[in-house]
């Protein structure tokens, strides 16, 4: 059996040793260990091997007994033996290569959740990592240690510079002229009733539809925003967040929600152009986003 633990430590010499002794005498063994230094004690994560019938129950006794508080214990496969250097090297390759998979990377990297928590599930610590204006949560059961909570904001400021250059680039390029449908004209953006268009010489080429509110929460409306492949990386479907967020502020919702696959590359980026304050969250494959709204200007339907 493989477990992944984390428990608090009193910061003195021979605690680690007591707790190792304690592992030896009941058959098990620690296979990696990573420190993480603290004001009032010291907290380990160790990978264990424990005999066979072992349960978290056994493995938190074991624990406790050498004087280990907050422990908090999980099964894991010998894939928590890889090399953490190693791991957050990858992790930044990765960012750098898609910046939308931040979400879904850090959450991976620190061995947690990008979903919400489950009301009736036990409790979780939160860590808010801030890209521009969008904030990224991912929780987990046993606590961030102010080490994880220094290299998450790290990997966020390496998303924010990777996507600053991104829109120069892309500003810069636009500058010089554009090939594609419509050239550089910019489309008129219309409401109907709970919908914005962006149109362009009589065709829609982007719409957002602000829905009915979701069941049980009438201060929450969801929004369908699609724009069309030709007239993508234009700042359109920002411009559609943003009065889609207004339009519905002004039938009374004070948060809409997005909901998309966890592989688009493109929500990150537009939700950064459009200047709002939004929390990302990703379960499984979807990705969601919540924008307030109460403090913008209402849109006139």
């Amino acid at each position: 059996m493989w477990w992944r633990l984390r428990t608090t430590l009193p910061d003195r010499p021979g605690s680690l040793a007591m707790l190792a002794d304690h592992c030896g005498r009941a058959g098990v063994n620690i296979l990696a260990m990573q420190i993480f230094p603290g004001v009032d004690g010291v907290t380990d994560e160790l990978v264990l091997r424990t005999p066979e019938g072992w349960g978290p129950a056994e493995v938190r006794h074991l624990v406790e007994g050498a004087g280990g508080r907050s422990v908090v214990v999980a099964p894991c496969t010998e894939e928590a033996l890889a090399d953490q250097p190693t791991r957050y090297v990858q992790a930044a390759r990765a960012i750098l290569t898609r910046p939308a998979s931040f979400p879904e990377v850090v959450a991976r990297l620190f061995d947690a959740e990008a979903d919400p928590t489950d009301p009736g599930g036990p409790p979780q610590d939160v860590m808010e990592m801030t890209v521009a204006d969008v904030q990224v949560q991912v929780r987990r059961a046993a606590p961030f240690t102010a080490t994880e909570h220094a290299r998450g904001a790290a990997m966020a400021d390496l998303v924010s510079d990777v996507l600053q250059r991104s829109r120069s680039q892309e500003a810069m390029a636009g500058a010089g002229g554009s090939r594609r449908i419509g050239g550089g004209s910019t489309p008129e953006h219309v409401v109907d009733g709970s919908s914005v268009s962006a149109v362009h010489e009589g065709l829609v080429v982007g719409l957002a539809t602000v829905h009915p509110p979701l069941p049980g929460d009438s201060t929450v409306r969801p929004v369908v925003l699609r724009v069309d492949p030709a007239w993508r990386r234009r700042g359109i479907g920002s411009r559609l967040l943003v009065d889609a967020a207004r339009l519905a502020q002004a039938q009374g919702a004070e948060e809409i929600v997005l909901r998309t696959r966890s592989d688009n590359q493109a929500v990150l980026p537009m939700v950064l152009a459009a200047g709002l304050r939004a929390r990302i969250r990703m379960a499984a494959d979807v990705l969601t986003v919540r924008v307030a709204v109460r403090a913008l200007r209402p849109l006139d339907a």
